[in-house]
C-alpha cells in the first residue's frame, strides 16, 4: 500500500479520508469544536467501536477543552481520557489500527493522526469447546477475539517469561497472528524456526488458522497431523509450560501449538484432571482403538480370501453360510460397506442439530438390516464394519488418517492377504519414523538413540514423578 501524507489543514485530511473509504457507509466523521476554537475530527467505522467510550473519552474531553490550539502529542498525552492512544506517523499502522477498530483523531495543524484504542465490536462468550469437552476440569474457551484469547492464556501462566510477538499475514487481511511462548523454556531454533515460517507466507487472505496450518506445517500431504490444534486456553498454557510455540490468528478459535508428536493424539484433556491409572487403560484403548479401525476390515478379507485355514471350523462354517447369495466378493463388499459407513457420518455431521444423529443411528441400523435381508451384504461383514467405524471414533484427531489407513490396508489384504497388510503395516511405521515436527522426531519415544522423557509419553506417570528441566518435554500439567 502506498505511504498516505496528511496536511496541517483539517478540511484536507477530512476529505481525504472520506475519499479513500469512498462507497463505505460504515465509516463516521465527527466534527468536535471547543468553545476556545480547538477543532478536531474524529473517525470511525459504526459497529466496530466502542459509542460510549467515544462520546465520553474523546469527544466531551475535545468540545469541553479550553484550549485554543493543540498539538497531537498534547492530545494524546493531556487530552483525550483514554488508556491507549498515541500518535502514528506510519500510514500502514495507521489503517490497521483503524480498520480494526480503534478511533482516528485530527487536530486542526497538526499533520500526525492520533490513534486511540476504542474497540467494542460483539463477542461471543467463552463456553467450554463442543469437540473437547471434559468430564471435569475448565469450561473456558477461546473465541474469535484476539486480545480475549491472549487474555486468556496469560491468565494461566503468571510467569514474566511469557511472551507475545506478533506478526501481520496476508495480503488482503492483514490478519494478526501471535507466536506465544515462554523464554528460556522454548528452544531459540523453535521459535526462529517458525517465525521465518510465518514471515515467509505469500498469501492474500487468512479467515482461520488452517490457513496458516498448511502452509507452514511439516510434510504437506500426510495425513498424520505435524501441528496441534486446540480451542482449550489450559491446554495451550500446558504446552508452553513443555516448551511448545502456540500460534493464536485474530478471527479463529483454534490455536496452532508445534511440535506436535504421534503420541499426542491418544491424549485426551481427561488424562489430566482424573487418576493416572484410570488415564492410562484410556490411552491403551484409544491405541488399540485405532490399530483395529484400520486392520480388523483388511484382516477379514485377507482371511476369507487368502487364509481359511488360520479361521476356527465354526467360525468359518457360520460366515461361509452367511456369504452364499450374496453378489460381490468379500473385497468389494466390506469396500462399498466402509464407503456407505462415511457417507452416513458425514450427512450426520452436515445435518443440524439432533436430526443428524437421528440421520446416522436410524439410516445404519435401516441400511445394515436391509441390506443383509435382501442379500446385498452378509451380516458379518455389516458387524466387521460397524465395529471398525465405532473403533474409529475413539481417536478424533486421526480421522483423515483412519479413512486413508483404512482402505489402503483394504486394498493390500485383498490382493496379497496378510501378506500384503503386514508389508504396508511396515511401510507405514517406516514412514512415520521419518517424520518430524519443528525438527523433533514424530515417533519421538520410539524412535532408537533419541533421549526423551517418558513420564508422560504413550502413558501417563503420577503427578509426583514429573518433570519439566528438559525439552522436548510431552505434555504435563
Amino acid at each position: 500500500m502506498d505511504k498516505i501524507t496528511f496536511s496541517t489543514d483539517l478540511e484536507t485530511n477530512i476529505r481525504l479520508i472520506q475519499a479513500i473509504f469512498q462507497g463505505d457507509n460504515t465509516l463516521v466523521t465527527r466534527r468536535a469544536q471547543s468553545p476556545k476554537g480547538l477543532r478536531c475530527a474524529v473517525f470511525f467505522f459504526d459497529g466496530m467501536v466502542n459509542a460510549i467510550a467515544i462520546n465520553q473519552s474523546v469527544i466531551r474531553p475535545i468540545v469541553c477543552s479550553d484550549r485554543k490550539r493543540a498539538t497531537a502529542d498534547e492530545l494524546a498525552a493531556t487530552l483525550l481520557q483514554v488508556n491507549d492512544s498515541r500518535v502514528e506517523t506510519d500510514s500502514d499502522k495507521l489503517f490497521a489500527s483503524f480498520l480494526y477498530g480503534d478511533t482516528v483523531v485530527f487536530t486542526e495543524g497538526d499533520a500526525r493522526p492520533v490513534v486511540v484504542n476504542t474497540k467494542g465490536f460483539a463477542m461471543r462468550s467463552t463456553a467450554e469447546p463442543e469437540n473437547e469437552r471434559v468430564l471435569s476440569g475448565p469450561r473456558e474457551g477461546f473465541t474469535e477475539c484476539f486480545m480475549p484469547n491472549l487474555a486468556l492464556i496469560r491468565r494461566r501462566l503468571n510467569d514474566r517469561r511469557l511472551k507475545f510477538t506478533f506478526l501481520r499475514v496476508g495480503r488482503r487481511t492483514n490478519t494478526v497472528v501471535c507466536l506465544c511462548y515462554l523464554a528460556g523454556v522454548c528452544e531459540h531454533k523453535l521459535i526462529a524456526h517458525l517465525k521465518r515460517r510465518l514471515e515467509a507466507l505469500e498469501i492474500d487472505s487468512v479467515l482461520d488458522s488452517n490457513y496458516l496450518a498448511e502452509r507452514i506445517r511439516d510434510h504437506r500431504f500426510s495425513p498424520f497431523p505435524t501441528l496441534g490444534t486446540t480451542e482449550r486456553p489450559d491446554v495451550v498454557a500446558a504446552r508452553l509450560v513443555e516448551g511448545r510455540c502456540a500460534i493464536v490468528v485474530d478471527g479463529s478459535p483454534v490455536v496452532l501449538t508445534a511440535p506436535f508428536l504421534l503420541q499426542e493424539c491418544f491424549q485426551s484433556n481427561d488424562d489430566y484432571y482424573v487418576s493416572f491409572l484410570q488415564a492410562n487403560l484410556s490411552r491403551v484403548l484409544r491405541l488399540t482403538g485405532f490399530l483395529f479401525t484400520i486392520t480388523f476390515p483388511a484382516v477379514y478379507v485377507a482371511l476369507l480370501l487368502y487364509h481359511r485355514e488360520l479361521v476356527p471350523a465354526r467360525l468359518l462354517f457360520a460366515v461361509s453360510a452367511a456369504q452364499r447369495g450374496v453378489p460381490l466378493p468379500v473385497g468389494w463388499e466390506t469396500f462399498l460397506l466402509l464407503l456407505v459407513l462415511e457417507a452416513l457420518k458425514e450427512a450426520g455431521a452436515r445435518t443440524p442439530g439432533a436430526m443428524g444423529q437421528t440421520m446416522s443411528i436410524v439410516g445404519g441400523l435401516v441400511l445394515g438390516q436391509a441390506a443383509v435381508s435382501a442379500r446385498f451384504a452378509a451380516a458379518p461383514t455389516v458387524i466387521v464394519v460397524a465395529i471398525a467405524g465405532v473403533t474409529g471414533l475413539m481417536v478424533p484427531k486421526l480421522q483423515t488418517a483412519t479413512l486413508w489407513l483404512r482402505f489402503l490396508l483394504l486394498a493390500a489384504g485383498a490382493a496379497y492377504g496378510l501378506y500384503g497388510v503386514g508389508l504396508m503395516l511396515a511401510l507405514l511405521l517406516s514412514w512415520l519414523c521419518r517424520m518430524h515436527s519443528c525438527s523433533v522426531p514424530y515417533l519421538l519415544n520410539l524412535v532408537p538413540r533419541v533421549q526423551a522423557e517418558q513420564e508422560d509419553a504413550w502413558l501417563r506417570a503420577p503427578w509426583f514423578f514429573m518433570r519439566y528441566d528438559r525439552f522436548p518435554v510431552k505434555r504435563k500439567r
